[in-house]
């Protein structure tokens, strides 16, 4: 079901907003101490030189403070080097020149934990930016606290960038490094999605079970669409025609027709849908499952579950290839990312990367 919500001024700001307390993602590990044997001693771009341009995958270890590149040729591991605390959502500028990572000061708190956490490191929020040639983290950005995920404009000017403790979501643009303006969203944002036609950004809102939906050209939210519980990530088919929304605890993707934003159908899942992407042809979307250790394949002719493909523990972000071949998925647990076959459906290898990978992205 969908209920539709008159849409909202802009709140603008001119500082960063202040902190409050963190989520806790249902799914989340225990924090675990970043070990030296967690990730493989590789060098920083620094000391191998410059690193010729694709195809690489960047994978965000949130458990060890760094970035893993994987050389896609070879599937081989050929640095890691560190980036700040907490790096999650990793996405790629338009022409693949920069790497972006989402940072966050703000410690994670594992689901049960009665522990008291540190106080939030304020210094430390933010959107690294990063050169893929030399591994260099050239800039970091701005975005307000604790940000999880973020989507990039398709014009690669601005940064639509959850930011889950205070119930926002910032929009940055990127030259200027300013905080255009500020939108409340539902409770505990972490997904963003940017549709292709650059027209919407969808947000997905942990604590209130629902996608907020926002018009780019007016940088409102225009309507809320209620999902099932704990909204994770969202994707959209190239053709506009659908977007595809996972959500942990319901156990299912919803089915978005994109044209009025209603809810088309709602698939079930066995396991924790996590993340999910699109194949280039629209003619598939595959999701994780978080402790259910496998990737959901569904047809998006009949929005049905067509397969399962068993992958590493507590997977978690993914990426596709240009061609659609190959799926990079990030196991949280096992500190590796499986290589998929999409053709056949089977995981052909792992790479060891470092603690607790998140998010991975390709640079063609």
């Amino acid at each position: 079901m969908t209920r539709a919500r008159a849409a909202r001024p802009l709140v603008f700001v001119a500082s960063l907003i202040a902190l409050s307390a963190c989520s806790r993602p249902t799914d989340a590990p225990p924090q675990q101490a970043t070990s030296p044997s967690a990730a493989p001693a590789l060098p920083t771009g620094a000391a191998i030189g410059a690193l010729p341009r694709g195809p690489r995958a960047y994978v965000s270890n949130e458990g060890s403070g760094d970035v893993t590149v994987i050389d896609l040729a070879s599937k081989k591991a050929i640095a890691t080097f560190p980036v700040g605390k907490r790096p999650r959502g990793i996405q790629r500028s338009p022409d693949g020149s920069r790497i972006y990572v989402a940072l966050s000061g703000t410690a994670a708190s594992p689901p049960g934990s009665n522990a008291t956490p540190p106080p939030p490191d304020p210094s430390a929020h933010g959107v690294g930016v990063i050169d893929p040639v030399t591994l260099a983290v050239v800039d970091r950005l701005p975005v307000g606290t604790d940000p999880e995920q973020f989507a990039v404009g398709i014009d690669g000017k601005k940064l639509y960038v959850a930011n889950e403790d205070a119930a926002t979501a910032s929009v940055l643009d990127i030259a200027s490094r300013q905080v255009e303006s500020t939108l409340h969203v539902g409770e505990e944002p972490e997904g963003v999605a940017a549709s292709p036609d650059g027209r919407w950004v969808y947000v997905t809102c942990e604590g209130t079970g629902a996608v907020e939906v926002i018009d780019v050209a007016t940088t409102k939210i225009v309507k809320e669409i209620a999902v099932g519980g704990r909204p994770r990530a969202a994707a959209f088919l190239p053709d506009m025609s659908k977007a595809y929304v996972t959500s942990e605890t319901g156990g299912t993707v919803t089915v978005v027709a994109i044209a009025d934003q209603s809810i088309a159908k709602t698939v079930k899942i066995e396991g924790r849908p996590m993340g999910v992407v699109v194949a280039p042809d629209g003619k598939t979307v595959y999701v994780t499952t978080g402790r259910g250790a496998t990737v959901a394949v569904v047809d998006t002719a009949k929005d049905e579950v067509v397969g399962s493909i068993p992958v590493g523990e507590r997977p978690w972000g993914l990426a596709i290839s240009p061609d659609g071949q190959t799926l990079y998925v990030a196991n949280g647990l096992s500190n590796d990312v499986s290589i998929v076959d999409t053709a056949t459906r089977k995981e052909t290898g792992r790479i060891t990367v470092g603690a607790r990978p998140w998010g991975v992205v390709v640079v063609p």
